[in-house]
Order: structure tokens, then sequence, then C-alpha cells
């Protein structure tokens, strides 16, 4: 799951857990093929070669879920909601708001935006994802 996807997450850089969900997202297209994954997930075959090919800053939260749910026996949304609640539930941990993580991360959102979309409500791309995963894993330490 892309919460865990680098094997040491404590400490671990935005870069890093880009890469690291970048890896788990590539297997799933390197075991079903290209062509398959396209028809299997319902994603055009330029975001199945991108994710291909690592790169996945772009690809939204709910479209790697799709592709997780070929590996998985849960449906797409199950998975997605999964990520955003474990990541909610770090927050917590790490004491951290919305708002703060906004201000804190190299990413064009407001802490409604981020909100919105932790929440589901709004698009969640993995670069947004990996900026909030990273600083959340930095503010717990």
């Amino acid at each position: 799951m892309l919460y865990d996807a680098h094997g040491e997450p404590e400490g671990a850089t935005e870069a890093e857990l880009l890469a690291a969900y970048a890896e788990e997202l590539a297997a799933v297209v390197a075991e079903y093929g290209p062509d398959e994954t396209a028809e299997a997930t319902g994603l055009d075959e330029a975001t199945v070669e991108a994710v291909a090919a690592g790169d996945v800053a772009d690809i939204r939260l709910a479209e790697a879920a799709t592709l997780l749910a070929l590996l998985e026996d849960a449906p797409a949304e199950d998975l997605a909601f999964e990520v955003r609640d474990h990541l909610m539930m770090e927050m917590v941990t790490a004491i951290l708001d919305v708002d703060t993580i906004a201000a804190n991360i190299d990413q064009d959102l407001t802490g409604q935006e981020v909100q919105q979309a932790l929440e589901g409500r709004a698009r969640l791309t993995l670069a947004e994802l990996a900026s909030i995963h990273a600083l959340v894993l930095e503010r717990k330490r």
C-alpha cells in the first residue's frame, strides 16, 4: 500500500516517498503489461505508460488505487480511503492540522484544499501525497 511503500518510512523525504510510490505502481504495470493494465483499470494509455516509466507525480490517488486494486483484494475506493485514513491518523499523532500542512509543503494548496483532498472530496496527486506524508513523518520524529 502506498503509505508503507517506502521500506523505512521514518525520515523518508518527499522524493524518496514518491520514488517508492512509483516503484509500487510500476510493478503492477510490469505484472499485467500496459495494454492489459489499461483495459482492466479503464485508465488511458498515457497514464499507464507514465506509471510504467516511473512518472507518477501527477497521477491521482484514485488512479493509483485503481492500479493497486488489480493486486489487492479490495475495491479501488476502499484502497484510496485506507491511504487517506492512514495519513489522517498519522497527522493526529504528529499534531498537525491542514493549515500547518499547507503552509509547510511545496505544493500550491490551501488548508481547505488539503482538507478536501484528505477527505476524498478533491483531487490528491501522488506528489501532493508525498509532500504531506513526508511532512507528517518529519513531525512525528
